[in-house]
């Protein structure tokens, strides 16, 4: 209750207002209750001081998100903090456990996502900004922790957003407890793809909406015991039937209606339509199309949708069919027919739509034009044919149309319903109630009266819900509340629903009269209701009335109440759509008894309200949660919020209601510290560390002299207007303090202005007498100077005379003994010359004899040696019939083979010393050509100057006593340039002639090259003979074998099947018989089989690699050991072989260790490690690639070619060279590529799961030190970074290659980035300065960490924290207000999305400095922005940052970022190098 003391001079008001509801202004006088206030608007006005709430000045400039939290809770202050949070396209707001949202008319994809849902998934309530997401969150969280069903009730008058909110819901509870299934679709699509057939049936164009809802939906939504949706079910309440055949201008009728005269041609041609203005039910008004709407893509889309739900093709036909049916019905016209009052069809298109309307029905025309031109009356015994005027005719045509249609959607719900199923084990539910809002129109009938029944009942239920709020608020705080009282309006409910003697028990019974008209049944009301408070009749209507909701008056028309409330069908069209040849119109009209028809009465309001009755049930056994939608403006338009149009809306959605409960306990609650923080001024010795904050809470109050307040555990509680005397006090002290602080300022800035008067003149002073000494000293300066450049200028003429004397005569002297020095050194070089030109030539013809000697004597030993090669293979051939000599054989021939082997390389070894000799002697011929050409060169240039300075020496001839010259000399240089000359052209000659024999030398070589060739080839083709001989003895070494135990009779039987056995692997060539035993002796009993021995060693490998074998000159020992034995075996070239798959097993077996990173990472060098060999060794079949290793034989089975053991020479011992690879060979290595995909997630999701819990608590540091419940914050940032050391280490020390370890990183600090900046743009309480502070020094340790660990391992990973690093970096600028949004954008956070910027300076806050957001100006230009941005179609659809969860790395890049030759000194582990199947290694 106000009071005198709430308001001084001064103070800031809230005064009522005819066009903006409330209006702002400034207390100017207090004149006893009376308050002259100035309003923002210009206006002086008078009000009482009970007229005027007090307004806070200190609320954010972007509102509370939680309106308990506003310093005055009323309607003024929910009004500004509405429009506030609206203006900034905030449009969710809390009123406690309530979510108020404002229809934005536009598109805010931003907030209705995948990744939105991720954020607010398992988000505590009220710890993220509003959303419907959050509520749902809440009641699903709490269905499964208490295994109670929920509810969420969404209301709100038509076009408030009540169905968009819903379909939001219902995406959330998809995204949450959705699950796939095998076949089909899944019951949460099922549920999702229902709503757009109930809005094609059940939605129609209003005044106030484009798509509002005719009908009450309650969707129940089951959940099993996990969790998931496992059934659902729709409850419709209430249909519009009279939109069916009555609209006004500029509404329009149900949407399926128009979708179908827009459909495809052949469907409009298959049901005879027209277009939609042609039909008289569509144009009762001008409205036909919408804008922003394509009914032929809705047709189609509903199609679609009916599809999913379950209905087939021929049902959705016969559903239009019956839409159509309704359409021709509407075209029937009548007139008087022939009999006394009496009708017919008024022409022949009257005529033509029945006839079609019969068609569609399927049912007999004649019968359809006699049940709506006439009734039959049944009396006892018999029944009477009644004769209808036209006019009663056409309500009966109109009462057929309703009752198909009202039929027609309840089959649609009753098979959606079908469809999805039900889950009858589900003991838990979450129903979704999407109710329309409280309707008063200029005219109101039968439906708004049950919608504000409805409304009526809703608000006990939600008043109910508010009171047991505040109840669980006080005991939660214990505080005593036993004395508030709590009204209800229950009083209103009983004179509408109270049986009997309540409006719809009176209404019922009207109906039940035959001859009762509405006017009847207004002057049963007028006489029952005359003393009712809540009752009243209208002064100039006889048959209106008046019912007193709590959202307001309501007069409601009874014209139409009785026909409406009837609920039964007219017999004749009962039975005549009963007797339809289709099937689908006929199960509309189920057969009806005759007790039925005859005795049992119903009613539209009696059904409704037993729904009703149901559905309160329902809620009652569920917790709520409500959703209040609020319309801003009527005309449909985004940014536009009218004041008055919202402060209704509030009133009839109960927002007011709940605030009035809430003001009748302790509308005000501060916490501990925001109630210090604002009020401590008034006792100052309260902010001192010695009180804590309880206590120093009591004292404010008591300082108060306040009375009344209870202090709770967490709050402080106050009556209402307890706050604004507090704030009164508080602008009372703080005018005392301005006054004194203004003071002293002026005292400040008076003694400064004398200071800085006093000091200027002692500055002028100095100055004048520092410009007078510095003249003086100026003239001192010049004289000075003068007499110094005269001197100077005396003796630099002086000098200029002596040095041209003496640079003549130093020129003549240079010039003279310049000529007989060159003279005696071109002497010296001319003999040099000729003494090197000699030898080089004597060494050339030497060296070309001895060269051509040593090839011919090597051709003639290689066609000798291979002539005497060939007479020995012939021998060998003839003697390799007999079986006894094809061992000597083989040796002699491996032998021939060795020394032709050895004989090659020497060749080859010659031609290179020769090629390398040759390309010497071209060199050193080229040099001696070069310093030739350069000498001739010389002595040109030396000529040339000889010339130059003679001439100069002319010039100078007339200054120089003249100088005798020799003439002998002269003569004697001119034969040595003749002699030059002719020497150059000699040396030119011999050039030509070495490089024609160069060119003949090299035909040589090429022609020896072939030769070479052509014995390697066939040295090869021997190789080939040998080895078929080897396979030969080998065949008939077994064959004999088997004789020779046969012939022995040896005791086990098991001996031949094991030879057979033998026998069959060696014909499919599995097992190729390279081993023999030594000096070709018996194989003995129990000598174990080949297969066993192969098999061991591949155990052997397995069981080393299987344990950490540790890194050999920073590489894995594992991976490189493993390579070399495939390599080996030639495994990368068998068509089957089991030892890739025992590999893989190692590394599945790896993976298991899923919390271990350093197995995982050791598991990953090596994978990476051999994943790098095979990539840079593998190569498909036939590419025709060489390598020098190619063996000439061909083995296809992996066991053959393990034991086969080559006996030639390698000569390339390279570790990593190209094989061709067959198909299991390109399996493992794809296998190996996921392996190291998983093993790198792995890892990084475990270190990913780490610094998550790290950052969270990060996240929460604001909250948590806001209420002082930790002290060292910076441990968070050391934890993240100890996390990244920890990893870096173990990296390391199993040499994982540095580029997994940059992505590792970068990824890491992308993730870190992605949750940083997006609980800057989602928690209102990390968007301020001090935690910009607070981030920045975190963000200052993680790039100090980027620098020690090197680019190495870092890499780009500080490059990825670009968004958080900006966005901290803008949050602690001090004067933001001074920013363009230029500067912005291009200078301070050029990564940051222009949507981005805008939420974090509408969410900005400053708890510290109380510093300011950007300018107006500045944030309506981001608005405009963000708003075309959201219009147009490929616009992001969140400004929230993704995280990277692939590896970003291609098998390329992997490959490129080794070397093969850095695995070239890899050790192998000693346990194999000690096994003889493993010598190999040793190589």
């Amino acid at each position: 209750m106000a009071s005198k003391s709430r308001f001084v001079v001064g103070s800031h008001v809230w005064v009522e207002d005819s066009d903006e509801a409330w209006m702002d202004g400034l207390v100017e006088e207090v004149n006893g209750e009376e308050l002259v206030v100035n309003c923002t608007s210009g206006k002086k006005v008078t009000v009482n001081v009970s007229n005027a709430y007090p307004k806070d000045t200190e609320s954010p400039r972007g509102g509370v998100e939680d309106m308990t939290r506003l310093a005055y809770l009323h309607e003024p202050g929910v009004l500004q903090n509405l429009k506030s949070r609206f203006m900034l396209n905030e449009i969710y707001t809390y009123t406690g456990n309530i979510l108020i949202a404002v229809n934005p008319f536009q598109r805010l994809p931003h907030l209705y996502n995948n990744d939105m849902m991720r954020i607010y998934k398992g988000a505590e309530f009220g710890e993220l900004s509003p959303h419907p997401y959050a509520i749902t969150d809440r009641a699903y969280r709490l269905m499964i922790n208490d295994r109670v069903s929920q509810a969420i009730l969404v209301s709100g008058e038509s076009g408030a957003g009540k169905t968009e909110s819903t379909k939001s819901l219902m995406q959330y509870l998809a995204f949450m407890g959705g699950k796939q299934q095998a076949e089909g679709r899944s019951v949460q699509e099922q549920i999702l793809e229902s709503n757009p057939v109930l809005e094609a049936f059940g939605n129609a164009k209003t005044v106030r909406n484009n798509n509002s809802s005719r009908f009450g939906k309650f969707v129940e939504i089951q959940f099993d015991q996990n969790g998931k949706i496992s059934g659902a079910a729709i409850r419709t309440y209430l249909l519009e039937r009279s939109r069916v055949c009555q609209i006004s201008d500029p509404e329009r009728n149900y949407h399926c209606f128009y979708m179908l005269c827009a459909g495809p041609p052949e469907v409009c041609e298959k049901y005879k339509l027209g277009e939609a203005k042609s039909f008289h039910y569509l144009n009762q008004s001008n409205c036909i199309e919408l804008n922003g709407m394509d009914d032929a893509k809705e047709y189609a889309e509903t199609r679609r949708a009916m599809g999913i739900v379950g209905m087939s093709s021929d049902e959705q036909d016969a559903i239009f069919k019956v839409v159509a049916a309704i359409l021709h019905l509407g075209n029937v016209e009548f007139s008087e027919g022939s009999e006394p009052d009496s009708s017919a069809p008024k022409d022949e298109k009257s005529q033509f739509h029945l006839k079609t309307a019969a068609e569609l029905f399927m049912c007999d025309a004649q019968g359809l034009e006699e049940s709506l031109c006439k009734r039959v009356m049944a009396t006892r015994g018999e029944s009477i044919t009644k004769n209808l005027d036209p006019k009663a005719a056409a309500l009966s045509r109109d009462a057929l149309s309703r009752i198909v249609y009202s039929r027609l959607f309840d089959w649609l719900v009753n098979k959606i319903n079908s469809s999805i199923g039900q889950d009858p084990e589900s003991k838990i539910l979450i129903g979704v109630l999407d109710i329309y809002g409280f309707e008063s129109f200029k005219t109101n009938s039968f439906e708004q009266f049950c919608i504000n029944l409805t409304n009526e009942k809703l608000q006990q239920h939600f008043n109910q819900h508010v009171f047991k709020m505040e109840q669980e608020e006080y005991t939660k705080e214990e505080i005593d509340w036993s004395y508030i009282q709590f009204v209800d309006n229950q009083e209103i409910l009983d004179l509408i629903e109270k049986k009997p003697g309540g409006i719809i028990a009176l209404l019922d019974e009207t109906c039940m009269l035959r001859n009762s008209t509405h006017e009847t049944f207004a002057e049963k009301l007028y006489q029952k209701f005359k003393d009712n408070p809540h009752f009243s009749k209208p002064k100039f209507s006889r048959s209106d009335f008046t019912v007193h909701h709590y959202a307001g008056n309501v007069t409601y028309q009874t014209d139409l109440f009785l026909d409406k409330n009837i609920d039964y069908a007219v017999n004749e069209h009962q039975v005549l759509l009963n007797a339809s040849q289709c099937s689908f119109v006929s199960s509309l009209f189920p057969p009806v008894e005759e007790s039925a028809k005859s005795t049992k009465f119903t009613s539209i309001g009696s059904s409704f309200k037993q729904q009703l009755q149901s559905l309160l049930e329902t809620l009652s056994a569920t917790e709520p949660h409500y959703i209040r939608c609020i319309k801003p403006n009527n005309v449909l338009k985004p940014a536009i919020f009218e004041n008055s149009n919202v402060l209704q809306q509030l009133r009839c959605g109960g927002v007011l209601e709940a605030i009035r409960i809430s003001c009748l306990g302790y509308p005000t609650r501060r916490t501990f510290y925001e109630f210090v923080n604002r009020f401590g001024i008034l006792q100052p010795k309260v902010l001192s560390k010695s009180h804590d904050e309880i206590t120093a809470s009591k004292m404010l109050l008591e300082k108060a002299n306040l009375v009344g307040y209870q202090i709770g555990k967490t709050k402080v509680f106050l009556r209402a207007g307890q706050m604004a005397e507090l704030d009164a006090l508080r602008t009372e002290v703080l005018g005392i303090s301005a006054k004194k602080i203004q003071t002293k300022v002026r005292s400040f800035m008076s003694r400064k202005k004398y200071v800085q008067m006093r000091i200027c003149a002692t500055q002028l002073e100095a100055v004048c007498r520092g410009t007078l000494a510095r003249r003086y000293y100026e003239n001192l300066r010049r004289q000075a100077a003068a007499l110094k450049i005269q001197t100077r200028y005396r003796m630099r003429q002086e000098r200029n005379k002596y040095r041209d004397l003496w640079s003549a005569s130093t020129t003549i002297q240079s010039g003279l003994r310049g000529m007989a020095a060159r003279n005696k050194l071109r002497f010296f070089r001319k003999t040099k010359a000729a003494v090197i030109i000699q030898s080089q030539c004597r060494c050339h013809l030497a060296r070309s004899r001895y060269v051509r000697l040593m090839k011919a004597t090597i051709k003639t030993q290689c066609a000798w040696r291979g002539k005497m090669a060939r007479r020995e293979l012939r021998q060998l051939k003839m003697a390799a019939k007999e079986t006894g000599a094809l061992q000597a054989a083989k040796s002699k021939l491996e032998k021939e083979v060795e020394e032709l082997t050895w004989r090659l390389q020497l060749e080859k070894r010659i031609r290179s010393d020769m090629e390398e000799a040759k390309t010497q002697e071209i060199k050193k011929l080229q040099s001696q050509l070069q310093e030739s050409q350069q000498q001739v060169k010389d002595t040109e240039e030396s000529l040339k100057r000889e010339q130059e300075i003679a001439k100069a020496a002319s010039e100078k001839a007339a200054l120089v006593p003249e100088i005798r010259v020799d003439a002998t000399l002269v003569n004697e240089l001119t034969a040595d340039n003749e002699k030059l000359k002719t020497l150059v052209t000699s040396l030119e000659t011999k050039i030509q002639e070495t490089e024609l024999r160069f060119e003949e030398t090299d035909k040589l070589r090429e022609e020896w090259l072939k030769k070479a060739t052509d014995a390697e080839s066939q040295i090869n083709e021997l190789k080939n003979t040998m080895q078929s001989l080897r396979e030969k003895f080998n065949s008939v070494e077994a064959e004999n074998n088997v004789l020779r135990q046969q012939a022995l009779k040896a005791r086990h039987d098991n001996v031949p099947v094991l030879n057979m056995h033998r026998k069959s692997n060696l014909a499919n060539g599995s097992l190729p018989g390279d081993e023999q035993t030594p000096h070709g002796t018996p194989m003995e009993f129990g000598r174990r089989s080949l297969i066993e021995r192969q098999q061991e060693s591949v155990e052997t490998l397995i069981n080393c690699v299987v344990e950490n074998i540790g890194f050999s000159d920073g590489k894995p020992v594992a991976a490189v050991t493993i390579y070399k034995c495939l390599l080996h075996w030639r495994t990368f070239e068998a068509e089957r072989t089991n030892v890739f798959d025992r590999l893989i097993q190692i590394f599945s077996s790896a993976m298991q260790k899923q919390d271990s990173n350093a197995d995982l990472a050791y598991w990953l060098s090596n994978s990476s490690s051999l994943l790098i060999i095979l990539q840079k060794s593998l190569k498909p079949a036939g590419s025709g690639i060489t390598t020098p290793l190619k063996r000439t034989t061909t083995q296809t089975s992996f066991l053959g070619r393990m034991v086969f053991r080559a006996s030639s020479i390698t000569v390339d011992m390279d570790l990593v060279r190209q094989v061709e690879g067959k198909y299991p060979a390109f399996l493992f290595k794809q296998q190996l590529t996921a392996f190291v995909e998983g093993l790198y997630g792995m890892i990084r999701d475990n270190v990913k799961r780490e610094v998550s819990s790290v950052l969270s608590l990060v996240i929460q540091a604001p909250r948590t030190a806001k209420a002082g419940l930790i002290t060292d914050q910076d441990s968070y940032w050391k934890a993240i970074v100890n996390h990244l050391n920890d990893l870096l280490k173990i990296l390391q020390e199993n040499c994982v290659p540095a580029i997994f370890a940059r992505k590792i990183f970068s990824q890491i600090f992308a993730f870190i980035n992605a949750q940083l900046f997006n609980s800057l743009l989602v928690r209102r309480e990390c968007c301020s300065f001090s935690n910009g502070e607070y981030v920045k020094q975190g963000l200052e340790e993680l790039e100090a960490w980027c620098t020690q660990a090197k680019p190495e391992y870092a890499g780009s990973a500080w490059d990825e924290l670009k968004h958080i690093s900006q966005a901290v970096g803008f949050l602690v600028i001090f004067k933001k207000f001074r920013i363009s949004y230029d500067e912005i954008i291009s200078d301070l956070c050029p990564m940051l999305s222009v949507q981005q910027l805008y939420r974090i300076c509408t969410q900005y806050w400053d708890d510290k400095y109380n510093t300011e957001s950007v300018s107006e100006e500045v944030l309506n230009e981001m608005k405009t922005l963000v708003n075309d941005a959201s219009g147009q179609a490929n616009s992001e659809n969140t400004y929230l940052l993704d995280e990277e969860t692939s590896m970003p790395l291609s098998l390329d890049e992997i490959a490129s970022s080794m070397d093969a030759k850095e695995f070239q000194n890899v050790v192998p582990p000693q346990e194999l190098l000690e096994n003889a199947a493993f010598q190999f290694l040793k190589s």
